[in-house]
């Protein structure tokens, strides 16, 4: 394995000839995959001249930029086929799921692996419910914040703050194989986490919706489903036996479950790195929803209303399909990371549109976005580059619709993504072989090695991105630059 071979090679296997040294060495296929540490026996002696940070004599590295072509683990939970636009949870396709099944149940069936009975899906939301309240100190901390602080900088920061309430359940206060011994009492422990995360989501995404408002909060009600309950505490202003719209409770509901997992993205792949050290669960998702809170990942239904709003009316849309085709204008909600063709998700968040139009009334972007799709769908410019509307797309506009505000959109992608983050830390808890902590390697370009230089002898290196940059200080006025102190810097006014 990974060493050079004279032996008829598998048929599972690639074979690989070494042209510097001219070994040959066979590596073999596992589900077709190979193990990128196999070149690490493909060494070579360095050639004159080469730099010794190349590491020849320590075997190939395997460079790949943004995970483009790698798997950091093996998975049992969302199986992705771009080329073929499927989706799937633990074998189950999304469109059958989305018709028949419900957040808090596809939540059972991802983190455990499989649908729930009657009596276990019961004691699930029982569970998940009972554990929606926060500490009151986790009320006032949610009130520190700025009037006008993004949701998602208060949700992220509360779920790291949540952390600091369980110490049972901290591996750098208890001892760090707390999660990863697999025994009752240690699975235990983990399922009271999922219960405390995934219950508290909705109660925190609620209160960073209120904060912003003024209003108080609003303690999860009983006797609604998840998203109903998440409705209620964002609206509920004490009026009597309210109760939030069914059409637009099934419509999140649909659409959380859409979004409760989907494979390694970004912020899953961030829970893992994080959760590979053993950090605490409410680190790890609190490292999650900040990689979400990035616009490349969690911004992108924002992105499309703020593309619709841009656009204006339908006959605009010509002239903005041209100026996408020029690179002078960006296409938001249209091709994906993974998917070629189309992503699965769409056709069913279409539909939900359509259900939450009726009642909400069309949106006056509606029409613009139709003729955006009709146009980029017949475009030979699209189509070639298989660029397809996903499922941010109509997403937005159903957000849009239901009255929430733009920057609350990521927000309303973290609460049921929760579920996935935790399905994959779990698996990373309870599998074979223990966790190891992640660390890629680099390739090292930079300096060779150089002799330190006394300040007095060097020369000033000067240029854009060579030398900090000059700063404006807010709260300097002419008063204080012109005030004399000891160690005064000029000021920058």
């Amino acid at each position: 394995m990974g060493k050079p071979s004279e032996a008829q090679a598998s048929n599972n296997s690639l074979t690989v000839r070494d042209n510097r040294t001219g070994k040959v060495y066979n590596v073999p296929i596992v589900d077709n995959s190979i193990s990128a540490t196999e070149f690490k026996a493909m060494s070579a002696s360095r050639i004159p001249g080469e730099r010794e940070e190349n590491e020849t004599e320590k075997g190939l590295r395997v460079s790949d930029r943004g995970f483009l072509n790698t798997a950091v683990m093996r998975s049992t939970i969302t199986y992705i086929d771009g080329e073929a636009g499927v989706l799937r949870y633990r074998g189950y396709p999304i469109e059958q799921l989305a018709v028949h099944s419900s957040h808090l149940e596809t939540a059972y069936l991802l983190i455990y692996g499989s649908l729930p009975s009657a009596a276990q899906m019961l004691e699930f939301e029982s569970e998940v419910m009972h554990h929606g309240t926060v500490h009151a100190d986790a009320e006032h901390f949610c009130r520190s914040f700025r009037y006008d602080a993004h949701p998602m900088a208060i949700l992220t920061s509360a779920f790291a703050y949540l952390g600091s309430y369980y110490r049972e359940a901290n591996p750098s206060l208890q001892g760090q194989n707390i999660f990863t011994r697999g025994d009752q009492e240690s699975l235990a422990l983990m399922d009271k986490q999922i219960y405390r995360l995934i219950g508290k989501a909705t109660t925190l995404a609620a209160m960073a919706y209120r904060v912003r408002q003024g209003r108080d909060f609003v303690t999860p009600p009983t006797g609604l489903s998840y998203t109903g309950s998440f409705l209620y505490q964002m609206d509920h202003l004490g009026e009597k036996n309210y109760v939030p719209n069914p059409v637009l409770e099934k419509a999140l509901d649909v659409l959380f479950l859409l979004h409760a997992d989907h494979e390694l993205n970004a912020s899953a792949t961030t829970v893992l790195q994080t959760g590979s050290s053993l950090v605490d669960p409410y680190s790890a998702i609190a490292a999650g929803c900040a990689s979400l809170y990035g616009p490349l990942h969690g911004g992108a239904n924002e992105a499309v209303i703020r593309m619709l709003i841009s656009i204006g009316k339908p006959e605009n849309v010509p002239a903005f399909i041209e100026a996408v085709k020029k690179r002078e204008k960006v296409l938001s909600g249209f091709g994906h990371r993974v998917y070629k063709t189309s992503d699965p998700r769409s056709f069913i968040v279409r539909k939900t549109a359509d259900e939450v139009f009726k009642i909400t009334g069309k949106d006056e972007l509606l029409e613009t976005a139709m003729a955006l799709h009709d146009a980029a769908m017949k475009d030979e410019y699209f189509i070639k580059r298989k660029l397809a509307p996903n499922v941010d797309f109509w997403s937005g506009l159903i957000y849009r619709a239901m009255g929430f505000p733009l920057d609350f959109f990521p927000v309303l992608f973290a609460v049921p993504r929760v579920v996935g983050w935790l399905a994959h830390w779990r698996q990373m808890m309870l599998q074979e072989g223990g966790v190891k902590i992640w660390r890629p390697r680099q390739i090292y370009v930079g300096a060779g090695k150089r002799d330190y230089v006394p300040v007095d002898k060097r020369v000033a290196v000067e240029g854009p991105k060579l030398t900090p940059s000059k700063v404006f200080h807010s709260g300097i006025t002419k008063r204080k630059n012109l005030a004399s102190f000891t160690g005064k810097v000029a000021a920058r006014l």
